[in-house]
Order: C-alpha cells, then sequence, then structure tokens
C-alpha cells in the first residue's frame, strides 16, 4: 500500500510539528559570482562554521563587534572562543542576503548585497559584492562599537598550500589590500572540485569612516585584545608565505552608537583576468572587454554603492512579488535561494568582438563546460530575465556543431572541462551514439532555441544556424519517436531504451523547429514538422498509455515517470497531446508523491528539483501546483544536507543524492512562464 505526503503531513500536525516561519536554506549564499568567487554559509547561524566555498573548502570571511570593550561574533569561527552575538534573523533575497543579530544592547544588520542584475550585464559580470554593517542601540543608552572584518588568502589558492602573496596599494584616496598565489598559474588546470588559483582577491571601504586596513595574520587578535589593528604589517608576515593564511582586515571605529543606525561599508572583489579559454583562446571576463582594470572595477564598485543598493532593492521587491503571484510565498522563497546559485554556476565573458558568451560550470557532477542539458534545465531563469544570457550559453555550442571537427548528425553535449572549453570532452571524446546523449541534446537545443525566439519575436539567430538546426530535426525526426537504448538528462540512471519521456521532449522539438520555420517564413517546412509533430504525438499517447498513467517505457508495462518534458507543449503553444494526458498524469502523480516530493519514477525514491518544479507547472490550478512543488520547499528547507542546493535528492529522507550548487535549480522559475501576463512583463524589460 502507498503511503501519501498527506498522511506524512497529517502525522507530522499530530505530532505537533510545525514549519518554522522563517526559511532555512540548506547553505546561504554570502559572495556569489561565479564557480570559482562563490562564498556560503553551510549552517544554521552565521557563526557557527567557517565560511566556505560551494564545493565545502573553507574560505573564511570573519566579523567581530566590540561593543564597550566586549567582543562578539557575528560571521565565522573564531578559534579563541569570542562568544557569538545571538543572530534573530536570516532572509534570502535574489541580489541580498539579510543577518540579524541582538543583544549587548545593540541591534546589527549584516547585509551582502551581490547586484546581479539581469538587465546589466556591465553590473552582472562585475566581481563585487558589498558587506554592510547597520547598528543601533537597543535599550536606548549609548554604545561604544566598533567593527572588524577580514578575508582569509585563502579564497585566492586552490590548496592551501599553494604559496601566497598579498600586498597593499594606494588607488587615490582609497587603501586596497589585494592577495594571491605566487605562481599564478593561469588557466592551467580544468576540472570538478577546484578553487581558482590565479587572479587577486581584493577588500576596499570608501574614504573616511574611521576604517583602518592591515594585512598582519594576527589581526584578530589585536582587535580582540585592544580594538584596533596593529600599527603596521609585519615583514616577517610577508614571509609566511601561506603559513599561517594571513588576512586581508579592515576595521571601523563607529565611536557612541545611540538609536539613530550608523553603517558602513566595504567591497570584496575578485579580478580572474582571464576566465575561460575558448578553442586555445584566452577570453577576459565580460567587464573587462574594453580595456577596464582592477583599479577602475573597484573605484565604479564604491561610487555606485548607493544606486545599485536602491536598483537591486526594488528588483528583489518586484521579483519576489512576482514569484508570490505565480506560485505563493514558498515557491518565492525557494526561487530567491536559486537565483544568486543560477548565476553563480556562470561566468560571463567576452569574445574577441565584445560578444557577450555566458560558460556554466557543471557543479559536482563531472565539471563540464557549457553542458546542453544543463543549460536546458536553468533556460527558463534566463527565458524570464535576459534571453541574452541564454543566447550566450547556446552560441558557443552552435559554433562548435558547425565546424567541420564535429561530424555527428546530433547535437553535442559539452564543449570540455571547466574553464576549458576546447571541445567536447563528455564520454571521453567526441564518440559513438551509446556514448552520448543524441535525442537529448538535440531536442533541448531546438527546444531552448525556439522558446527563445518567441520571447525575442524574430528567429533572426535561428537564421544564423539554421543548416545546424535543420540537421538536429531531420535526426529527430528519424530516431526521436521511439529512442534506441540512450542516455538522457538523467542518466545517473543509465541508458534506457523507449523512453517516453525523452520521445515526448524530440516530438516537442520538432514542433519547436516548424515554428522556427514558420518565423523565418519556410511555410513548407513548417506545415510539414507540425504536421510530422502532431502525428508523432497520437502515436506516442497510443505506446504510452498504461491504464491511469503513461509508462517510463513504452515496453515496460506497470512502470511510470514524471513527463516534465510536456511542459513545453504548454509554453510554446504547440498543444500537440491531448489534455487528458496531462490530467490523467497529475491526478497519478499525487497518489505517489512522498513527505520531500515525487520520485522521478518507479526505478528509485530519489526526485530532481527542477523536474519536480517543471511537472508541478503543468498544473492549471495553484492547488494543484502546490499540492506537487510543497515537497521541493520541504526538502530545502529541512535537508541535513548542508549544501548549497542539491537538484538531486531523496524523497523519503530528504538527503542529497549527489551535485550542488549547480545551475539547474534555476528550472524553478518555470511556473514564471507559464504566467503569460509575468513572462510579456519580463520580456518587456529584458529584449532590446
Amino acid at each position: 500500500m502507498k503511503v501519501t505526503k498527506l498522511f506524512f503531513l497529517l502525522q507530522l500536525a499530530a505530532l505537533g510539528v510545525v514549519e518554522c516561519a522563517d526559511f532555512r536554506p540548506p547553505a546561504v549564499p554570502l559572495v556569489t559570482h561565479d564557480p570559482y568567487f562563490s562564498i556560503w554559509s553551510m549552517a544554521d547561524h552565521l557563526t557557527d562554521q567557517p565560511t566556505k566555498h560551494w564545493t565545502g573548502a573553507v574560505q573564511s570571511l570573519t566579523s567581530l563587534v566590540r561593543v564597550d570593550g566586549k567582543v562578539y561574533r557575528i560571521m565565522g569561527a573564531d578559534p579563541q572562543g569570542t562568544p557569538a552575538l545571538p543572530q534573530t534573523h536570516l532572509e534570502v533575497l535574489p541580489t541580498h542576503t539579510i543577518y540579524q543579530f541582538e543583544g549587548a544592547g545593540i541591534h546589527v544588520d549584516l547585509t551582502f548585497l551581490t547586484p546581479a542584475l539581469p538587465d546589466d550585464l556591465d553590473i552582472l559580470s562585475r566581481p563585487a559584492t558589498y558587506l554592510t554593517w547597520r547598528i543601533h542601540s537597543l535599550d536606548s543608552k549609548p554604545h561604544d562599537v566598533a567593527i572588524y572584518f577580514d578575508a582569509g588568502t585563502e579564497i585566492a589558492v586552490n590548496t592551501r598550500d599553494e604559496p601566497v602573496e598579498w600586498s597593499r596599494f594606494k588607488l587615490g584616496n582609497l587603501e586596497v589590500l589585494r592577495a594571491g598565489t605566487r605562481q599564478q598559474p593561469v588557466l592551467a588546470k580544468s576540472g570538478d572540485d577546484l578553487r581558482i588559483d590565479w587572479g587577486y582577491l581584493y577588500v576596499v571601504a570608501p574614504p573616511g569612516g574611521s576604517g583602518v586596513a592591515t594585512l598582519r595574520p594576527d589581526a584578530l587578535t589585536a582587535f580582540t585584545a585592544g580594538g584596533s589593528l596593529p600599527e603596521a604589517d609585519s615583514i616577517d608576515a610577508y614571509r609566511r608565505y601561506g603559513q599561517p593564511p594571513s588576512v586581508l582586515a579592515y576595521t571601523f571605529a563607529l565611536g557612541q552608537v545611540s538609536s539613530e543606525p550608523v553603517s558602513r561599508h566595504l567591497v570584496i572583489a575578485y579580478d580572474d583576468e582571464y576566465s575561460i579559454e575558448y578553442f586555445e583562446r584566452r577570453l577576459r571576463p565580460y567587464w573587462r572587454r574594453n580595456g577596464a582594470g582592477p583599479a577602475e572595477m573597484l573605484q565604479s564598485a564604491l561610487n555606485d554603492y548607493d544606486s545599485l543598493e536602491q536598483r537591486a532593492t526594488r528588483f528583489d521587491q518586484t521579483l519576489m512579488a512576482d514569484l508570490r503571484k505565480a506560485g505563493g510565498d514558498d515557491y518565492a522563497k525557494l526561487c530567491a535561494l536559486a537565483y544568486p546559485q543560477t548565476l553563480a554556476a556562470h561566468k560571463l565573458v567576452a569574445d574577441i568582438d565584445g560578444t557577450p558568451l555566458y560558460f556554466s560550470k557543471e557543479n559536482f557532477s563531472n565539471g563540464s563546460v557549457d553542458t546542453v542539458d544543463v543549460t536546458y534545465p536553468s533556460s527558463p531563469f534566463f527565458l524570464l530575465l535576459n534571453t541574452r544570457l541564454l543566447e550566450g550559453q547556446l552560441r558557443p555550442v552552435l559554433d562548435y556543431a558547425s565546424l567541420p571537427r564535429w561530424k555527428w548528425p546530433f547535437a553535442p553535449h559539452d564543449l570540455g572541462r571547466y574553464p576549458l572549453a576546447n571541445g567536447q570532452q563528455y564520454g571521453g571524446g567526441e564518440k559513438t551514439e551509446e556514448n552520448q546523449m543524441p535525442v537529448e541534446e538535440s531536442g533541448n537545443m531546438l527546444l531552448m532555441t525556439a522558446a527563445m525566439e518567441q520571447v525575442k519575436g524574430n528567429a533572426r539567430f535561428a537564421a544564423q544556424y539554421w543548416p545546424v538546426l535543420t540537421k538536429w530535426a531531420e535526426y529527430l525526426k528519424s530516431k526521436g519517436l521511439d529512442p534506441e537504448n540512450q542516455l538522457c538528462t538523467d542518466d545517473f540512471a543509465g541508458h534506457l531504451a523507449h523512453n517516453a519521456n525523452l520521445s515526448a521532449k524530440a516530438i516537442l522539438a520538432l514542433a519547436a523547429y516548424g515554428k522556427l520555420a514558420g518565423m523565418l517564413g519556410h511555410a513548407g517546412e513548417q506545415r510539414d514538422y507540425e504536421t510530422l509533430a502532431r502525428k508523432y504525438a497520437g502515436q506516442w499517447v497510443e505506446m504510452a498509455k498504461d491504464q491511469d498513467h503513461y509508462r517510463l517505457a513504452f515496453d515496460r508495462p506497470g512502470t511510470w515517470s514524471q513527463k516534465y518534458n510536456l511542459v513545453w507543449d504548454k509554453l510554446l503553444d504547440l498543444h500537440l497531446f491531448p489534455p487528458e494526458v496531462v490530467k490523467q498524469e497529475l491526478a497519478f502523480y499525487l497518489t505517489h508523491e512522498h513527505i520531500y516530493g515525487l520520485p522521478l519514477d518507479n526505478r528509485a525514491d530519489y526526485t530532481k528539483i527542477d523536474w519536480l518544479t517543471w511537472t508541478a507547472t503543468l498544473a492549471d490550478t495553484q492547488q494543484q501546483f502546490e499540492a506537487i512543488f510543497d515537497g521541493a520547499y520541504r526538502f530545502a528547507n529541512e535537508s541535513p544536507s548542508r549544501v548549497p542546493l542539491s537538484d538531486w535528492y531523496e524523497t523519503r529522507t530528504a538527503k542529497q543524492d549527489a551535485f550542488q550548487a549547480r545551475s539547474v535549480v534555476g528550472g524553478i522559475f518555470i511556473r514564471m512562464l507559464a504566467n503569460p501576463e509575468i513572462w510579456k512583463k519580463y520580456a518587456l524589460l529584458s529584449v532590446p
């Protein structure tokens, strides 16, 4: 007998277990820019553990406050035993993470602002995060307050044994702290569980404001003991490359703080100088494309603080309101967490002519760069917020597939291993169909291209690559209806022949190609492919039907799976599959849910958070959407796996199976695309 999610919820209610009002992310985004500059708190409180890179390696950010001579921690784990000021609240918004603390007669807001505004690529690509402290008295008494902050130089290394050099320099009236490895092996390695070891970490604060900077490794000890930093940098500290790691430290003496809030802020930034190797040429980060360097970047970041704070606040408020309208409060909270993670799994660079190219890293799955079946699940994020970023992911794949070296009739899986995008590496290289995902990737590329051109209202991008898109459509025409023993994006489940969900993708992709043909004036091709897709959809219904639902594979009665690919029938207005198909599937899913969501299929209890949300988006009512989506929110809120949001987890235990910090969580924004009014609103903002 199957136990439904409703039964579990009733059990929890009977035991008096209720959800907390505050969302408890499995990990909290602090500094999130790209796969190398990505720092998180992986605990309930910001003072429970050191802050970490998304891979789990310690990359420490520390902050203390000194109140009337007593020192308290508000960020980081302090081996000296400094007590933590109690944390009272946490809120994660798309561009802000806000912590609140109270104790010793004061209230502290510590805010991380990464102004990743999707319609401003210059700001989006600028690798600078603001930390703002805002403090006021709670007891109507004045308190003498000072703030301490440091960033560990391990942020600039792959492994802690790499020698580090650090320095301070004057930039006009600014005092800038800098650290980087001695050897600077630029783009020298590729892989998955890696951190950057080239380029430079910077910390800088606005002039004035009683700010004092130092590079000494004993800065924290000095502040704890006397409330100030050492007067000068130690020569010995310069010689101790990496043993122990030094810190880039700042203090702010606020003096007497009363009920009127006092605030200070600084910038932490990372200039990698070169970001991606693309077909043997090194590409600069997008913000550097016109010759800008770290000096201009840091000065601009400080000058833009007030305006970016205002713009980012308005953006957060607007997006959160629309997210709540589309999917409810829990949906909005999970999307807010997914927002910085989606962006931080990419790097925006400029091609030699300045064209923006946007490369994803397949975090903790194999480290591939620009993986097509990673771009596909994340595409709703970019279809909503800025199609230029999706175009920047599709263009390198299409250029690669247009070269003579790609001799296959289907789309490639990837472009290499991050950050080296020199050609596919999945399955050991450019091999046979058995080692690829032919139907998967070809269908993905056609669907994403059609959706992007639908948002833009023209097919000019598709026209540039029409021969290769046509080749993939012809492949799906031959191989898509009843796929052979192939892998799909859920490759952790292994090869599967006659995959019904993969077939649905191919059928929808054929209609999407027909739609593109119509936009380009190819009426004959449009008619032929739309007719073929409709014919295939009718055959699919007969092949997949299994009493009250549809099968996992055409030749396997008694099986089932999430048919998440069907969502494009709705979003692209294709209307190939009878409405009863979705209606029957949704009714069936509701009887097979576990406490943390609907399994991916009948073979195991695990699910994918992206596909779960796509499946929920098939629902026409908010009630039905929430009934399916609720498991994903509950997983994120209760999972014992304290890592940046995993997309692959167990629906009975909420434990991570694998994968973390991947861009695919952007797929949960798909519910926004199901609301034409909301989608149109954002399209008008993002499309030139």
